[in-house]
């Protein structure tokens, strides 16, 4: 399989799966908050500092995103391009958001597929403190309790990368919700393998999947392949069958030329680049 040669030591923890429950929310987005600040915001307003979000149909003016590039030095396997800044409001048509805490504040990881005044449908990675939200809109969402996403100087990478941690649950521990993982990925093993063994060691034998993340090119189901060595991808769709034996993660991603991509991953095809960072919230229970 693919993999990548990272500037650092490889880390012996190759994924972290911390059990914790989803609760579903419904979240409200105001107009002329920044995007960290509007999802961020609302996620603390409903007693959450960590969770997934859906910004599908949210519109976003001034919106200013990155797509994946090579590394301008030996520091880093990949990079971003120079920013990228669509004129007017820019309409979102689906985009995943990962949210937790970095330098001590709220902070949110985006990748999604969006449109912009002209019409062509774009990808990449939402840069969330400069991009600003045009309407209130509403969205759904998932909080999370009893873990977090922490960002982290990761020496393996050399970025600060979200990583799932346990949390100690609020004063008043809710009632309800879901069980869960939160994931967080490493390097350069297939995302489909790792998320499948995950459930299987935490006894989640069906769950939805949702989240964000980076891989060595792609290979789809139906054989299609994208060459591109870093990629920025968000789960559109994604699941671990019953008996947690095998995972379909449908995904859209924007390659290192800004072409968009979408489809069924190829199980056993689609290693991790720089991280992939997930919430499985279980079917039941």
């Amino acid at each position: 399989m693919r993999s990548l040669r990272h500037p650092g030591p490889p880390a012996a923890e190759r994924v972290r799966a911390v059990p914790c429950r989803a609760h579903r929310l419904s979240l409200t987005l105001p107009a002329g908050s920044s995007v960290n600040e509007a999802v961020t915001g609302a996620l603390a307003e409903a007693g959450f500092a960590s969770g997934f979000a859906q910004l599908d149909g949210v519109a976003i003016s001034p919106m200013r995103y990155v797509i994946p590039a090579p590394a301008p030095d030996e520091a880093h396997v990949a990079w971003y391009s120079d920013t990228r800044a669509p004129e007017g409001v820019v309409t979102v048509e689906k985009a995943a958001v990962i949210a937790g805490i970095r330098d001590g504040e709220p902070f949110i990881h985006c990748h999604g597929i969006w449109r912009a005044a002209d019409g062509v449908r774009r990808a990449g990675h939402l840069l969330p403190h400069d991009s600003v939200v045009a309407h209130e809109a509403r969205v759904e969402a998932w909080g999370i309790e009893g873990a977090a996403f922490v960002a982290r100087d990761d020496p393996e990478t050399n970025f600060k990368l979200f990583s799932a941690e346990v949390a100690a649950a609020g004063a008043a521990a809710r009632e309800g919700g879901r069980p869960a993982l939160a994931c967080t990925v490493r390097p350069n093993g297939d995302i489909s393998h790792t998320l499948e063994a995950a459930c299987a060691r935490n006894g989640i034998p069906e769950a939805a999947v949702h989240g964000v993340g980076s891989l060595i090119g792609v290979d789809f189901a139906d054989g299609r392949h994208v060459p591109s060595y870093a990629t920025e991808v968000m789960v559109a769709s994604g699941r671990v069958a019953a008996g947690g034996a095998e995972a379909s993660l449908d995904v859209a991603l924007a390659d290192m030329d800004g072409a968009v991509h979408e489809g069924v991953l190829l199980r056993g095809g689609n290693p991790v680049c720089v991280t992939f960072e997930l919430l499985v919230v279980a079917s039941a229970g």
